[in-house]
């Protein structure tokens, strides 16, 4: 006989984990299924783990947001649980937006305006004074290093800042979602790891379950997925739900530098999270007092989409999948050089390379589908950690309201949050929106 659950949970990252707890928390027999050997150790592990506010939509802001007080409440938000590996921890060192024509800081100003987000306008002086090190030239349009025009002399200063005092980033991602699952066990949740799903089955409209690659078939009324970059594949496995997605994901090659941070600066205590258009680059700090540096994805950057099946096997063809290429490890080392003008780039690269789930809009994708009992959190793209606590009430409320007979489609469900009080239409993420071109198509990973 089948073991039976009543909902079950493809994926065990930091996003996954979180919809299980608040599915126990409302009496659901849950059960995830992981193809890795523990909670977060796939996409998850290779997240920036940024913590910030600033999106170019007033409801991105508004999740984000939201999210902050579930990160600064961790052992709270938590139940107090106990991991024998420790809690991960929330470093609010406070976020740096630089204004510059790279992002849109005027919206953003209008939206934490809108949301009701904490932060303070700062001047050049300022910035100098929270960053020693830095320079404050324009370098606008962002260029690569092959580019001749890349090495002209500045001319024209920045405008300034805006910073967030409630943003940062947590130090172990990896740590945060098994965190989360040991949180969900505590209510009852269930989790199977190195168990390979290869197929959703579903009988008259309806999920009944999922088959493992050794055969087990295990049922469920309710199935999600939250694959990660697998998550195309995964719906592809489930009746009709591909084709009902107007809005599809796939899998974006993404590469994050570590460079020490300069002689008689000490990054990694006194800095501070930065996104940076004008060259790019994001960055926070990391141990061993380096600066982590990720690109924004500006034009001139290439996108490699990738199989991810392929890419965590380590083929792919290139025989570099795992390995920072050195086009781009220069790309954002010499960016950041420029508004660092005393850092040290090593010689030998450092860095971690991994997957973004990215939708048409890069903005997520979190809904029902088209077959009935099956849910979908995908399309996070990187960004969507810090949004992770928050996704995992969300979506549990969503299914809980679907499967009592709500009409997502045609009423879409409203999610109050529960620190700020504000209500989201969570239509905003529907599968079947078109491309929302507010959006700014790049991300903080």
């Amino acid at each position: 006989m089948n073991k039976k659950y009543d909902a079950i949970i493809i994926g065990a990252g930091v996003i996954g984990c979180p919809i299980a707890y608040e599915l126990c928390k409302m009496g659901y027999k849950t059960l995830n299924v992981d193809k890795l050997p523990d909670a977060g150790e796939g996409s998850t592990a290779g997240s920036c783990a940024i913590v910030r506010a600033h999106y170019s939509t007033e409801d991105g802001v508004a999740m984000a947001y939201e999210g902050f007080k579930y990160w600064l409440d961790w052992e709270n938000y938590l139940d107090n649980v106990k991991d024998e590996k420790g809690l991960a921890k929330y470093m609010n060192t406070g976020s740096l937006l630089i204004k510059s024509e790279g992002h849109d800081w005027k919206k953003v100003k209008k939206n934490y305006d809108a949301v009701g987000v904490k932060y303070e306008e700062v001047d050049n002086d300022k910035i100098k004074e929270m960053v020693p090190p830095i320079d404050l030239h324009k370098y606008w349009p962002v260029r690569r290093p092959e580019d001749p025009t890349f090495y002209d002399e500045p001319t024209e200063m920045l405008e300034g800042g805006i910073f967030c005092p409630e943003g940062g980033y947590v130090n172990d991602p990896a740590l945060s979602a098994h965190n989360i699952m040991r949180a969900a066990e505590a209510k009852g949740g269930e989790f199977i790891f190195n168990a390979e799903v290869v197929d959703i089955r579903s009988q008259d409209g309806k999920v009944v379950g999922i088959t493992l690659k050794d055969g087990t078939q295990i049922d469920a009324p309710v199935v999600v997925n939250v694959g990660g970059p697998h998550s195309f594949k995964i719906n592809k496995m489930a009746e009709g739900v591909w084709e009902g997605c107007n809005i599809k994901t796939k899998s974006l090659r993404h590469e994050v530098m570590y460079c020490p941070s300069p002689e008689g600066y000490d990054y990694l205590n006194d800095g501070y999270h930065m996104s940076d258009g004008d060259i790019g680059c994001y960055v926070r700090p990391e141990v061993g007092n380096t600066f982590l540096i990720g690109s924004e994805d500006p034009e001139c950057d290439p996108q490699e989409w990738v199989d991810p099946d392929e890419f965590y096997a380590g083929k792919g063809g290139t025989g570099r999948d795992n390995q920072l290429t050195e086009p781009q490890w220069k790309a954002q080392c010499y960016r950041l050089g420029k508004r660092i003008p005393s850092l040290q780039v090593p010689n030998q690269p450092k860095g971690v390379v991994d997957l973004y789930d990215c939708s048409d809009d890069w903005i997520p994708i979190y809904d029902k589908s088209d077959l009935g009992g099956f849910y979908m959190a995908i399309g996070t793209s990187g960004n969507q950690y810090k949004n992770a606590p928050v996704v995992g009430r969300m979506m549990a409320e969503l299914i809980d309201a679907c499967e009592k007979g709500l009409d997502h489609d045609k009423e879409p469900f409203q999610f109050t949050y529960q620190y700020t009080g504000r209500t989201m239409n969570v239509g905003f993420f529907s599968r079947k929106r078109e491309i929302n071109y507010n959006s700014s198509f790049s991300v903080n990973g």
